[in-house]
Order: structure tokens, then sequence, then C-alpha cells
């Protein structure tokens, strides 16, 4: 919000999910220089056994649509407050014989990728 310095998050082209206040931030008072999507499992590795839970349905990316989670249509707002979409993105998985991500571009979705894993498995240290 290039008014009163608030971060917005939108999903689609008309809904505005949050935001967070320009107070609580200081290194972020006038632009950011990464924005980051994604998902999240925590390891605690409990007994020295990587964690058990799935991400998502529980299918790596290459599983695609219905089968992995995604996001899509990757876009920012930038200085001149329009959208723009987002390009040469960079992924990461720490695991990946446990979870995975794998990004892509297509007119259709834009910028996207697909993410996920069944967590615990033989091949998952």
């Amino acid at each position: 919000d290039p008014k009163l310095g608030n971060w917005w998050l939108g999903i689609g082209e008309n809904t505005l999910v949050d935001y967070w206040p320009a107070k609580l931030f200081t290194h972020l008072a006038d632009h950011a220089t990464m924005a980051e999507w994604g998902g999240e499992v925590v390891n605690t590795r409990w007994n020295g056994e990587h964690t058990k839970p799935q991400m998502g349905l529980g299918h790596f990316a290459g599983s695609g649509f219905g089968q992995s989670g995604y996001f899509r249509n990757l876009q920012i707002v930038v200085s001149d407050n329009s959208l723009s979409t987002v390009e040469n993105i960079l992924t990461l998985a720490e695991n990946t014989n446990c979870y995975n991500i794998k990004s892509s571009y297509s007119s259709e979705w834009g910028t996207h990728f697909y993410f996920g894993g069944p967590g615990k498995n033989p091949r998952c240290h």
C-alpha cells in the first residue's frame, strides 16, 4: 500500500485476504527484495527418524494437478502499484526423497509450481 505502507495478501483478481500494518516492519518501509510462497513440514527427527506427516495429498510434485499442492499465476505488486508476473523463481526442497518442488511456466497458469511428498518413506532419511 503506497499511501500507508501496509503489506497486503491478495488471491485472484479482487480478493484481499489480509494485511500486515507497516509498523510491524522496520526494513520493509518502502519495498521488499524477495517474496516467498510454499509449504512447510517441520522435521522434529523424533527418535532419530524423519517426521511422518505428508505434505498435501502425499504425492511428489511430478504427480501434477489434482495430486500435488500448487501455487499458480504468481504476481507481485511493483512500485507503480500494478501487478507484475513473477519470473526466475528459485526453488528449495531440503530432502527431495521426502518432499519436492517443481516450477514451470505456461500461458494458462503463468509462473507456477507444484509441491508435496509422502514424508517418511523407505528413501526418506
